[in-house]
């Protein structure tokens, strides 16, 4: 069964998150997106836990379900602690079998601080504390460390990371299998630096929100059955792991340096002739992922390991309809349009990867362009930095306002 896996996403107990990160609507956009497993998000958030349970129904795969769609147990803890003389800040995505670990797991927690406060705990506790931890409750949970090139909380970010996995993980190395590789990374990156070879690559989106420009935007896509334990096992060793979904990394928020507050971004190659510092401020740049990767890498771009998950770019539906309509995503008529797709097609990652280009154009040509630019790899996107998204520019298709940049600007739940 191919199954399409966001395993990284957060409930509405953390902060600057929809209200609408509930089960039901995230079950609901689920099913227009195409995913039919999601992480829960937030197992350590008391309330979040509590709802879960009296929600989710057990299935005999080991999954969880709610009106079709599969749920693995799934949460993000935060460390943020003091390792061979840095301030390090290490996110990690954990995944878990039940609900007898999550309680077990919680109850480890509460020894180290406050888990009601908000849906992604802080610890000061080391990521080799943490992992050590996890993994003695029981073997079968899987700890990753979260959007892994991100400058600020990410195992191998510029600003608080390292600079292997071995240095952050140490003894406990043997327990990590994957790593995520974020937004702004994608897989041709990460195959630049050997030490990686041994960990799965994993996208999933980190949304903060159910709708389909967030949840979904990298996921994972595997032929198995609904069975935890073959989730597991695919991420551990491959197999039956068809490939991941992602945006182009450009689109991501941290894919060049810059600074957001003086409106300047630039490649690594020219923030090295400004010796890393912002023309604006005179500050040091914050240095993004591509910098980052290429200070890490021992292999030139282009390499890709033999057993290497295949991999796909791809930008959310309703995305292009907002930049060919010059309206904001979450505009009703941007809306509309996208559900008038959905109730034509099916699911979006249908009609992105599988419907016809014929079919594509004559629903709507301008859209139908633009899909099978983002299917050729045609699209110029403008890069992402230091926390603002990058931006797709469509040089054909009919977009009204290429530069403009588009942002939500109201809350979908009044539409229905």
């Amino acid at each position: 069964m191919k199954l399409y896996a966001d395993l990284h996403l957060h409930s509405r107990y953390s902060r600057a998150t929809s209200k609408q990160m509930n089960v039901l609507d995230m079950s609901k956009y689920a099913k227009y997106k195409g995913l039919n497993v999601l992480g829960t998000g937030d197992f350590t958030h008391p309330k979040w836990l509590q709802e879960l349970k009296e929600r989710l129904t057990p299935t005999s795969g080991g999954f969880y379900e709610y009106d079709g769609t599969y749920y693995v147990l799934q949460a993000e803890v935060s460390n943020i602690y003091s390792h061979l003389g840095k301030v390090r800040k290490v996110h990690h995505v954990i995944l878990a079998p039940d609900f007898e670990t999550v309680d077990k797991i919680n109850q480890a927690l509460l020894k180290w601080g406050r888990l009601d406060y908000d849906g992604r705990p802080i610890f000061g506790k080391s990521s080799q504390e943490l992992v050590k931890t996890v993994m003695n409750i029981n073997p079968m949970c899987e700890v990753i460390p979260a959007h892994a090139w991100t400058p600020w909380f990410g195992v191998l970010g510029s600003m608080s990371g390292y600079d292997s996995l071995k240095d952050c993980y140490g003894e406990q190395m043997h327990h990590i299998h994957a790593i995520e590789t974020g937004l702004s990374s994608d897989p041709p990156m990460n195959w630049r630096l050997s030490q990686l070879d041994e960990f799965t690559l994993v996208s999933n989106s980190d949304s903060h929100s159910p709708w389909p420009y967030r949840m979904g935007r990298e996921c994972n896509v595997f032929d198995i059955n609904p069975s935890y334990n073959e989730l597991i096992k695919a991420i551990r060793t491959r197999k039956n792991f068809l490939m991941t979904i992602e945006i182009n990394p450009a689109m991501g928020k941290y894919h060049f340096d810059g600074h957001r507050n003086c409106s300047f971004s630039c490649s690594p190659k020219e923030a090295e002739k400004l010796n890393n510092i912002c023309p604006v401020c005179k500050r040091p740049l914050t240095i993004g992922v591509e910098h980052r990767v290429e200070e890490l890498a021992d292999r030139p771009p282009g390499f890709k390991p033999e057993n290497a998950v295949p991999y796909i770019d791809l930008i959310p539906l309703i995305e292009i309809i907002s930049r060919i309509a010059g309206k904001g995503m979450t505009t009703k008529s941007v809306w509309q349009d996208y559900m008038s797709w959905i109730n034509r097609f099916g699911d979006e990652f249908k009609i992105m990867l599988d419907v016809p280009e014929e079919k594509l154009l004559d629903f709507d040509e301008q859209v139908g362009k633009a899909i099978i630019m983002v299917r050729n790899r045609q699209v110029k996107i403008k890069p992402g930095f230091d926390g603002e998204y990058g931006m797709p520019l469509f040089d054909e298709g009919g977009v009204q306002n290429p530069a403009r940049r588009v942002e939500a600007q109201r809350d979908l739940k009044s539409f229905f």
